[in-house]
């Protein structure tokens, strides 16, 4: 008895315990937070009058600073400490509808004005957004025994590792529970979808469901993250992110050979580069020291911009677009924040001032390139034999004494970097008589070219073209009729011809005028055309044994004609542009001039960085940079769960979804940059070995309704393939992918009249042999007229940077599946393998037994069968009574075509045509 009282009182004691706990909690800290309490209600009522665009009455809720400034009245709207006092409280409270504010819009609840009230009370402190702090260690809500030992702790046996950890604390938090593992095939099925895009093989899935190791699952992982296949899967994801395609853009969208760069993102995602090393080659490979040629052509992602082909149209206009898509491509792509608005004003919702755009556009300003035709500057390549002749001619002049020029000749070798490329609209002369792409001269026609440092240059190199005779070619220094540096004849050629011609060396810097005459030229005729021209000085070291074969070598290397990638080179010191602000981002509006800088309101520029690309990319893979590693962590785990821990991978700002788990998104984000060393693999092996993504996918009663969108994560995946994962699956199941890698792109079937390009007539031609069959990453992206599978699957037409693809469900999907020539031959092809595999050759449910194995890697239902065998015998009594149908039905003019394998093929393609196929489970 007097036991049962002692625990009487201890129960007591706790529930005693529990109370204080309770209340002494509900009287803590009371403070308003801005960011979660007041900006909410700010963005929503008051900032689009009181804003970055607009600022009624002198009144602006940004920033701090402008919040507390004097307004048109002269006295503040917001006093910090006295709510009583601050005019923005009082007319949110006024009763009249002409002085109450949201002007126009019903008033705030009291609860509103109340929590205004306090803050503004509290002192009015401005709070920064969660992704604009840097991110910082996370402690796991590991589970921990209570009030010294008394309560268990919950029973978590099903964590595998730290993430199910996040996610089971937030799941009791949603009072949800997780779901029990998917089956063994179902869940190999998810992860080879999931890291490679593709199904897994034959091979790999025998010995996974085979397997009675309990290392099984990780030998899996492990095997598919080696796979070459994996490199290509995420490819095509940065793809959209760099908007990647094979043609320029705009009206005449011709090619452009480019292919080269998303090469080097297979290679790079199969090499585990770590991301920081990934970014910063793709931002400044071109100014680390001694560039390799990958780290060249890395720099391709940022030459995706359109180029405008159109005749007529403003070469500087188009360059500026490019540069601001650079500008835009960085931000949405890889920070995950909506920046293009900040081009015309202070950004609305995030602490972006209109002078930041212009700061981070002259990272981008000095670029070598413009929008021209030729899209200089290009990394050209080499055969072997010839690589090694550009390197018998740098090795010649370093050995000899002249490192500099050894540096300059690669350079000029390897890119060909044109000084035409320098011409802006502002200084050409008489510019109605130049061609808008090319510098093409008329007759009398001229050009400027401002502040050329002639200082030991005298030779000019150039390619040119021109049909006509009698032509000449005047240089004059610093005024039309100055002195003549030198005058040329020009003869006519078949082709674009290299030529150089070397003159009087005259120091210092000068302006050069070019001016091109020729008697039997006919009005508004063009008779003279230079793509590019490159001023430097003789090669050195004249006289010295071997000179005249490397001068020859030089030469024949120079006008030698080989493939070119598009890269960025950034301007010499005397060629370098200035930016400005475009007032209300009019570009020929030039405000006041801005160096290259990066937002106060982010983490600072790096001490000692050059403020070029390379500092940039410094700055952006810094470990305090906020924004890098949440936005690849969230977009790695959208790409696994289906939803991001923010939803909204284009925009983490204050007006982007609130994250589902901040915490587990900030632990991932720390241990990618730190643990991981920014390893991708070593994040998504992460990702895919914990509980939570091995859950079984099933809906259980009353989930929809708390998680329709699964962002707890109570349940596994379950969403639609990419198109190019529906396509690439359609070919894998039914035997006819190739996996051959690399090279440029294929043209895979499609219907014709698909192309219509104007200008160049270029035509779509039906790839032959292997490359017909080859996975979706390589087939052949035009702007202006996508691969339709791809587009109907919501692929991206890939003008600008796509962060995100929404998810849709059409009737057009289910016509491609059903009718288009990939999948009805991919149907043939299937039938042909279900035939020849079946355990029992000539049985219609062997076959299709085996064909759902194939698919689905376990057996099918006794339901599906009978339904699939249904379709089979309803379309064999067709064929039987039709031979012709069977022979349309297999492609063939033949009617001695089987009618068993004419429904079978109808059978075929039904099954590729499932939801539980074209949906990854």
């Amino acid at each position: 008895m007097q036991l049962w009282k002692n625990k009487k009182v201890l129960i007591s004691a706790i529930a005693l315990i529990i109370v204080v706990f309770i209340l002494v909690s509900s009287f803590g800290d009371n403070t308003v937070d801005f960011s979660t309490q007041v900006k909410p209600i700010l963005n929503k009522n008051c900032i689009s009058c009181h804003g970055g665009v607009k600022q009624r009455g002198g009144f602006s809720v940004l920033f701090r600073e402008e919040a507390l400034a004097k307004t048109e009245s002269g006295k503040p709207a917001i006093i910090p400490g006295d709510p009583g006092a601050s005019e923005m409280i009082r007319r949110l409270k006024e009763k009249d509808p002409e002085e109450r504010m949201p002007y126009k819009h019903p008033p705030l609840s009291k609860d509103a004005i109340d929590l205004l009230s306090t803050w503004i009370k509290q002192g009015a402190t401005w709070g920064e957004h969660w992704a604009y702090i840097p991110v910082q260690p996370v402690e796991v809500p590991k589970p921990k025994a209570s009030l010294w030992g008394l309560f268990r702790a919950p029973d978590l046996e099903w964590a595998k590792n730290d993430i199910d950890y996040f996610i089971y604390d937030r799941l009791k938090r949603e009072v949800l529970e997780p779901s029990p593992q998917a089956d063994k095939a179902t869940l190999l099925r998810r992860l080879s979808l999931d890291l490679t895009g593709l199904p897994p093989s034959a091979d790999l899935g025998k010995q996974f469901l085979s397997s009675t190791d309990d290392n099984a699952y990780e030998q899996a992982v492990n095997s598919l993250l080696a796979s070459p296949q994996f490199g290509e899967k995420w490819t095509s994801l940065w793809l959209d992110l760099a908007r990647y395609a094979d043609t320029k853009g705009y009206e005449r969208d011709d090619s452009r050979n480019i292919w080269r760069y998303r090469d080097w993102l297979i290679h790079a995602f199969n090499s585990d580069k770590p991301y920081d090393q990934f970014l910063a080659e793709q931002l400044a490979g071109d100014l680390m020291e001694n560039p390799t040629e990958m780290q060249y052509i890395a720099t391709a992602f940022h030459r995706n911009t359109m180029t405008n082909d159109e005749g007529g149209t403003d070469n500087e206009e188009f360059r500026t677009a490019a540069a601001m898509d650079r500008v835009s491509a960085t931000w949405d792509g890889v920070l995950s924040t909506t920046f293009a608005c900040v081009q015309c004003h202070s950004h609305p919702y995030d602490p972006f001032k209109h002078e930041d755009y212009y700061k981070f556009l002259a990272f981008f300003n000095n670029s070598r390139d413009e929008d021209t035709y030729a899209e200089y500057p290009v990394l050209r390549h080499y055969s072997s034999k010839d690589s090694s002749k550009v390197e018998y001619v740098t090795n010649w002049l370093r050995k000899n004494g002249y490192p500099l020029q050894a540096k300059q000749t690669r350079l000029l070798l390897k890119t060909w970097q044109p000084a035409i490329n320098s011409i802006q609209a502002d200084q050409l002369i008489n510019s109605a008589l130049l061609d808008t792409k090319y510098l093409g001269f008329r007759n009398n026609g001229s050009a400027r070219l401002k502040g050329v440092n002639l200082e030991q240059k005298s030779r000019l190199i150039y390619r040119y073209n021109s049909s006509q005779v009698g032509g000449k070619w005047t240089i004059r220094l610093d005024k039309p009729n100055g002195p003549v540096l030198t005058t040329i004849s020009i003869s006519p050629v078949k082709e674009w011809t290299i030529a150089q011609v070397d003159f009087p060396q005259a120091a210092g810097v000068h302006d050069l005028f070019f001016s091109y005459s020729n008697p039997n030229l006919k009005l508004n005729e063009n008779g003279l055309t230079f793509d590019w021209f490159h001023f430097t000085q003789p090669l050195p070291g004249k006289g010295l044994e071997g000179y005249a074969r490397m001068e020859k070598t030089f030469w024949q290397l120079l006008k030698l004609k080989v493939e070119g990638t598009p890269i960025m080179l950034d301007n010499p010191a005397d060629m370098q542009r200035t930016t400005n602000i475009f007032e209300r981002g009019n570009w020929l509006v030039k405000g006041k001039e801005v160096k290259p800088d990066v937002p106060e309101s982010l983490n600072p520029f790096p001490r000692n960085a050059p403020r070029n690309r390379l500092g940039l990319a410094m700055w952006l893979t810094s470990k305090d940079n906020p924004l890098t590693a949440r936005t690849m962590v969230n977009r790695l785990w959208e790409q696994v769960y289906g939803v991001g821990l923010v939803e909204t991978l284009e925009d983490m700002g204050t007006q982007g979804m609130s994250p589902s788990n901040k915490e587990l998104l900030d632990y991932l984000s720390y241990k990618f940059m730190n643990d991981y060393n920014w390893s991708v693999k070593k994040l998504l092996k992460e990702m895919v070995m914990s509980a939570t993504y091995q859950q079984d996918s099933k809906v259980r009663p009353g989930l929809i309704e708390k998680d329709p969108y699964n962002k707890f994560l109570a349940r596994g995946p379950r969403v639609r393939l990419t198109g190019e994962q529906v396509r690439d699956q359609a070919l894998a199941v039914s035997g006819l992918l190739k996996l051959k890698m690399y090279g440029p792109g294929v043209m895979p079937w499609q219907p014709e009249g698909i192309w219509m390009s104007p200008w160049n007539g270029q035509t779509w031609k039906p790839s032959q042999g292997d490359d017909a069959h080859r996975r979706a990453v390589y087939t052949y992206w035009k702007r202006t007229a996508p691969y339709p599978t791809m587009i109907t699957f919501d692929g991206a037409g890939r003008e600008v940077c796509t962060s995100r693809r929404i998810r849709t469900n059409t009737p057009l999907q289910a016509l491609v599946t059903l009718n288009d020539s990939v999948f009805i031959e991919a149907s043939r092809s299937f039938a042909y393998r279900m035939q020849h595999e079946a355990i029992k050759k000539n049985d219609v449910k062997s076959q299709i037994s085996k064909g759902y194995e194939i698919m689905m890697l376990k057996p099918i239902s006794a339901k599906k069968l009978n339904i699939l065998e249904h379709l089979y015998q309803n379309a064999f009594q067709k064929y039987r009574k039709d031979p012709g149908k069977a022979a349309e039905m297999m492609g063939t003019k033949k009617v001695s075509v089987a009618p068993e394998l004419a429904a079978l093929t109808v059978v075929a393609n039904a099954m590729l045509n499932l939801d539980e196929l074209i949906t990854k489970n």
